[in-house]
This record gives structure tokens, C-alpha cells and sequence, in this order.
């Protein structure tokens, strides 16, 4: 039986519910103070001539002006849109654009509030995303090779996000090993935080010539990209590099000439390698961003855990724990066990539909503090 549709009276209230929330927590006078003093630090002379600082600060003045943008036009248009419902209740025609009004309005507000949700010091910040195979064999690096496109879409068609793989390993058979990817974008690294840790899927194994159910594990690593080189000591002592032949796509050259590099830091046991670039020197300046975000997440992991000890939750920020499972026999479901979010329509999960399971973990975590 269809529901019917909210009153347009109190569905408008509940939106200038919403609005007062936002607006409590983004503080605009505030918002608008931070985005003057990050104009007048980038009037200042000299300021280009350190990079790394400017990126920073050109990136923060960026999300800053957005919000307050985005903020100013919410305001904008919600007070547009009770002119609307007056409008309609004498003219039925007027009634689709005040829909349509209302999805869009309601659309930007939940953007926003997503916004709120991310407390991390990394969380504004790219994401540096690693999808390693796990127990089962081929069937395993073919769900590995899965949970990357699912990702990869996710990010690229439904956030936006410029998306770059850096590294891929073939698996014997099928699928990957393991692949790592940069997504640039708003709040990469604490939107994909909500997908880290061991992905489970039963399923009648394609590669099995009596069709017997399998499960097989895929493990996703998220790590924050540093800018700043100096944010993170590395002795070049403690590492082991190697260079090595790259393999998949990039044509002849990338067969011809050991340009891949690997580096394992020894007191850690991270591995980090990257193919992407036809110089060994580009592909070594990569690996170490690569090492230094790693090494951060694992100070941040450690963090974690010290304070989940402190709650008596250690358990809980495991970032190595199983967090979905997706089951596509004898039943289509994927569910995230932390949050208890479900869907039925697994393809569709696969196909990059993440958002629903992305808000229901920030919501949770932020219950959580």
C-alpha cells in the first residue's frame, strides 16, 4: 500500500529543523572569520614559495568558501520554497516544482550533514586505498578484483572523485592480489574509512566445476595521503627496496625495463609498490608517499585502539576486523555488521551504490564518539 505523501506544512518544518542544526554546528560567522584569515595568509608575499603549505592552505580555503557557500544557498532557497508551498495550495500545477524543490533542497541538506560527521584529523583529506586478496585462493582474487571496481566506482561515478591506480598485482588465474588506488576529492579518506577492513562473500564459486558454495575474503586498507614530507621520519636504513619488471597494462615499455618499484619497511613489515609511471624515480617518489600515509594510518590505528582500550571496545576498531558480508547463495543480501545496514539488491552494492552503508557507519560512529 503506497504512503502517503508528508504534508508540505511540516515537511517544510522539518527541513528549518534541520537548517537551525546545521547552522548551530557550522557556525557561518565563524566559517566566514576562517576563510578571511586564509585570504590574508595567501596575500602574503612569499607565500607560494613554500608548496606544501599552500597546498594546505589553498585546500582548506577551498572546503572553507564551499560550505559557507553551499550554506548561504540552502538558506537561499529553502526561504524560495515556502513561497512555492503557499503557491501550490492555490495552484496544483505548481505542485511538481515544489517537489522537485524539495528533493533538491533535502538532497544538499544531508550533504551538509554528512559533512558534520567527520572529526578525524585526516578526514577532509584524499584517500590512499589498498584491496588485497584473502583466504580462497582464485575465487578469492577474482572477490578482490570485485571490491576494487565496486570502489573505484563508487568514487569515481557516485562522489565525484578523481580516481588514480597506482598499483595492480594479477592473480594466477584471475581477479588481483592486491591493488592500491588514490581517490582526490572532499573528504575521501573519512568517507572511505567506512569500507575498511575484511569483505566476506558466499557465493556458488564460478570457478568450480561442481558449483559448490564458497566463501572467500578481500581485506581494503585505507591510509590518509600526506602532502608534507616531513610529518613522518623515515631512516632510509630501515628500508629494502627493490625494483622489479611491471606487469599488466603500459605497453612495451613497461615490460622492457625494471621500473617498478618495492619498499618494505622493516620494522613495520609494510610493503608498499607502485607501476604506475615509466620512471623508476617517479615510481620510488610514489612508494614513499605511499609508505609515509601507511605509516600514518598505523599511528592513527594505534591511537584507536588506545582509547577503545580506555571504553573497554578494543575489539571494535580492529581495523584488520570483518565489517560486510555479501551473500549471493542461497539468498542476495550484503550487511554491515557493525551498523547492522542491509541491502538485497547485492548487484547493485556492487555496482559502486555505497552511500547508503557509507552514512549508516559515520551516523554510528559518531554515536559511538
Amino acid at each position: 500500500m503506497p504512503q502517503p505523501s508528508p504534508d508540505p506544512g511540516q515537511r517544510l518544518a522539518a527541513l528549518r529543523a534541520r537548517l537551525d542544526q546545521l547552522e548551530a554546528g557550522l557556525d557561518p560567522e565563524a566559517l566566514g572569520r576562517r576563510v578571511g584569515e586564509l585570504e590574508q595568509a595567501m596575500g602574503e608575499p612569499g607565500f607560494w614559495d613554500d608548496q606544501e603549505r599552500a597546498a594546505r592552505v589553498s585546500a582548506e580555503h577551498a572546503r572553507a568558501s564551499r560550505r559557507r557557500g553551499s550554506f548561504a544557498a540552502l538558506l537561499a532557497d529553502a526561504a524560495d520554497l515556502q513561497g512555492l508551498v503557499e503557491l501550490a495550495e492555490d495552484d496544483p500545477e505548481v505542485a511538481g516544482e515544489v517537489e522537485e524543490q524539495f528533493a533538491s533542497v533535502e538532497h544538499r541538506v544531508a550533504s551538509l550533514e554528512e559533512e558534520r560527521l567527520f572529526t578525524g584529523p585526516y578526514d577532509a583529506g584524499d584517500a590512499l586505498v589498498t584491496v588485497n586478496a584473502g583466504a580462497g585462493g582464485t575465487d578469492a582474487q577474482d572477490w578482490a578484483e570485485m571490491v576494487l571496481r565496486m570502489l573505484m566506482r563508487w568514487a569515481d561515478g557516485r562522489r565525484g572523485f578523481s580516481v588514480e591506480l597506482l598499483e595492480a598485482s594479477p592473480g594466477e588465474e584471475a581477479g588481483i592480489k592486491s591493488a592500491t588506488f588514490r581517490a582526490a576529492g572532499d573528504h575521501a579518506y573519512g568517507l572511505f574509512a567506512a569500507q575498511r577492513g575484511v569483505h566476506r562473500l558466499v557465493r556458488l564459486s564460478p570457478f568450480d566445476s561442481a558449483k559448490r558454495r564458497q566463501t572467500s575474503f578481500a581485506g581494503v586498507e585505507v591510509a590518509p595521503v600526506i602532502a608534507d614530507a616531513a610529518a613522518v621520519e623515515i631512516d632510509t636504513d630501515d628500508l629494502q627496496v627493490d625494483t622489479y619488471r611491471a606487469s599488466g597494462a603500459g605497453g612495451q615499455h613497461v615490460n622492457k625495463t625494471d621500473s617498478a618499484v618495492r619498499i618494505t619497511h622493516r620494522p613495520t613489515g609494510i610493503v608498499v609498490q607502485c607501476q604506475n609511471e615509466r620512471s623508476q624515480t617517479q615510481n620510488r617518489e610514489i612508494a614513499m608517499g605511499m609508505l609515509r600515509s601507511r605509516l600514518v594510518e598505523l599511528r592513527e590505528r594505534e591511537r584507536q585502539e588506545e582509547i577503545a582500550r580506555e571504553k573497554g571496545e578494543a575489539q571494535d576498531v580492529n581495523f584488520g576486523s570483518q565489517v560486510l558480508n555479501y551473500v549471493l547463495h542461497p539468498y542476495t543480501m550484503v550487511k554491515d555488521l557493525r551498523t547492522a545496514h542491509e541491502v538485497g539488491d547485492v548487484n547493485r552494492v556492487l555496482d559502486g551504490d555505497l552511500d547508503g552503508f557509507v552514512r549508516a557507519y559515520l551516523l554510528h560512529a559518531a554515536e559511538r564518539g
